[in-house]
C-alpha cells in the first residue's frame, strides 16, 4: 500500500530508524518556513526513514532563531530573512545540492497589493538564489490556500464563489497574492529545463506551530487556558452560522504528506491540488471536544448575545497568558505570538467553505484524517510541548 494512503495513522507517527548508518543521501529539500505550520511537519516527516525519495536530506530556513520546539527535527537550520536579496543569495545560493523546494511560508501586511507585493518579493529572491545555484534541482513545491477561491482578506464575502471549489475555478477579478506568487512560478521553472512544480491550496489548518500567523488550533487553545484560569465558560466567539454549517479543515502532517507526493510521483507534476482531510464537521460538536481537552466549561454559543469580536475579548489579556506561562512551566511565549484572534474572528464571522479532493484522489494521493482525532492529537502535541497547560 502507498506510503500516502496510511492517512488513518499518519506519516508523523512513524520513527526514525536511529540504529542504521548513516543515509546516502537521495533527495535534498530546502523548506522554506520552516517553523512555521507545515514547513514543522515538513521537517519531521521527511527524515523519517519510509519516506518516499529518501532518504532525504534536509534544510530548513526560517527567519528568526532555531526556537526549541523545533529542535529536535533532524535538519540543517538556516536563519535568513528571505525578504532581504543579498542576505538570501549568500545563504541559499551556498546550497547547491538541493533538489527539492517546499515553500510554505508567506508574510501579512495591511492590503492584498502590499501581500502582492512582499510575498512576490519574498518568492522570487528565494528562486533567484536556488534555480541556478542548485544544478539537481527537480521540484519546486508552493503552498498558497484557499483564499485562491475567495479572496483576498478584505474582500471576503464580496465576491462571487458557490463552494466545493474545485481547482479548475477560474481567478477571481481582484488583487491576490496567491496569483503572485504562482505567476512567479511558472515563470521561473521556465529557466531550468526539466523543473516541475506543484501548488498545494490547503484550507483551515489543524497542526503545531507557535509562530504560526493563522494557527486557529492554537489560538483556540490558548484562549481555552484563559478561560479556564479565569473561572469563566468557554463561549463560542463566532456567528450562528459558523457554529451550525459543515466545515473542513487540513490536517498540516496531511498537507506535508501531499506536498511529498506531489515532490515525487511522476503523475502529480505541474498540477494545482487541493488538500483537506476528507471529511466534514461541525464546530458546535467540536467545542465540546476542545472544551473537555482543558476541562473547561462548554458555553457554546450564547445567540442572545450581541457577538463581541475575539480580538476585542482578548485585548489585555497579555498579563493572563504570562501568569499562566510561568505557573504552568511552559515554554515563553508571547500572546501576540500563539493567539491569532484576527483569524480566528475571519472564520467564525460567517458562513463556512468546502473543498473538493477529487482531482487530487484521481491523481492517486489517497491520504485523509479523521478532523476529530486530528484535532485531539494537536492539542496534545502543543501540550507535550508546553505550549498550552
Amino acid at each position: 500500500m502507498s506510503w500516502w494512503w496510511a492517512g488513518a495513522i499518519g506519516a508523523a507517527k512513524k520513527k526514525l530508524d536511529e540504529d542504521d548508518a548513516p543515509p546516502k543521501y537521495q533527495s535534498v529539500a530546502l523548506i522554506i518556513g520552516v517553523t512555521g505550520i507545515v514547513g514543522n511537519s515538513l521537517a519531521e516527516i521527511l527524515p523519517l526513514s519510509d519516506t518516499p525519495g529518501g532518504p532525504w536530506k534536509v534544510y530548513g530556513v526560517a527567519r528568526r532563531p532555531r526556537p526549541q520546539w523545533n529542535a529536535d527535527h533532524p535538519i540543517e537550520y538556516i536563519q535568513c530573512d528571505i525578504s532581504d536579496p543579498d542576505q538570501t543569495l549568500t545563504k541559499l545560493a551556498a546550497l547547491q545540492d538541493v533538489t527539492h523546494l517546499f515553500y510554505v511560508t508567506w508574510a501579512n501586511r495591511s492590503t492584498e497589493s502590499e501581500n502582492c507585493e512582499i510575498n512576490g518579493k519574498m518568492f522570487k529572491n528565494v528562486l533567484d538564489a536556488v534555480i541556478p545555484n542548485s544544478p539537481n534541482l527537480q521540484h519546486v513545491s508552493l503552498q498558497t490556500g484557499r483564499k485562491h477561491y475567495v479572496g483576498p482578506f478584505e474582500l471576503l464575502g464580496k465576491l462571487a464563489v458557490d463552494p466545493p471549489f474545485n481547482e479548475d475555478l477560474p481567478r477571481l477579478d481582484a488583487p491576490n497574492f496567491y496569483y503572485t506568487l504562482e505567476d512567479i512560478l511558472f515563470e521561473s521553472v521556465k529557466q531550468k529545463e526539466g523543473l516541475t512544480w506543484s501548488v498545494h491550496r490547503p484550507g483551515n489548518i489543524f497542526g503545531f506551530s507557535p509562530y504560526s500567523m493563522m494557527n486557529i488550533l492554537g489560538a483556540l487553545c490558548v484562549y481555552a487556558a484563559i478561560c479556564k484560569h479565569e473561572g469563566v465558560p468557554l463561549k463560542f466567539p463566532g456567528s450562528k452560522e459558523a457554529w451550525d454549517c459543515y466545515s473542513d479543515c487540513s490536517d498540516a502532517d496531511l498537507i506535508a504528506e501531499q506536498h511529498i507526493w506531489a515532490a515525487v510521483d511522476p503523475y502529480a507534476k505541474n498540477e494545482a491540488f487541493n488538500i483537506s482531510n476528507g471529511d466534514v464537521f461541525k464546530w458546535k460538536h467540536f467545542w465540546k471536544v476542545l472544551a473537555e481537552q482543558f476541562e473547561v466549561e462548554d458555553g457554546g454559543l450564547d445567540e442572545g448575545e450581541e457577538r463581541v469580536s475575539f480580538e476585542e475579548m482578548m485585548k489585555g489579556k497579555e498579563g493572563v497568558w504570562d501568569e499562566i506561562v510561568r505557573e504552568k512551566g511552559l515554554v515563553v511565549t508571547r500572546l501576540e505570538d500563539v493567539g491569532g484572534w484576527w483569524f480566528v474572528d475571519l472564520i467564525f464571522g460567517g458562513e463556512c467553505m468546502l473543498d473538493s479532493m477529487n482531482k487530487s484522489k484521481e491523481h492517486g494521493f489517497l491520504g485523509f484524517r479523521n478532523s476529530k482525532s486530528s484535532l485531539v492529537s494537536w492539542i496534545d502535541k502543543m501540550k507535550g510541548y508546553k505550549i498550552v497547560p
